[in-house]
């Protein structure tokens, strides 16, 4: 496709780079992801509150910003359709 990695060789070298970026980024965010998922329960037995985790699970949490940010697109989309004429 001709795109290149700056101060990285073409070839095995790049496709190198590329899995191991690839690698420590879905490691984090597969960290991330299941910290989300077990913090209610850590703090349910931190606060003894039981129905906490039942009320608020991980899950939920993640659906839940996954809705806001893609709220926030769809309105920003909107913004910038209705305004596109002054741009």
């Amino acid at each position: 496709m001709g795109g290149f990695i700056p101060g990285i060789r073409p070839g095995e070298k790049t496709a190198n780079f590329l899995s191991y970026i690839l690698n420590r980024v879905e490691f984090t965010g597969a960290i991330f992801l299941g910290l989300i998922a077990v913090l209610p329960s850590i703090i349910g037995g931190f606060t003894g509150i039981t129905g906490f985790t039942f009320l608020i699970g991980g899950t939920s949490v993640l659906i839940m910003v996954s809705v806001v940010l893609e709220t926030q697109r769809a309105i920003k989309a909107q913004m910038e359709m209705r305004e596109y004429e002054s741009f």
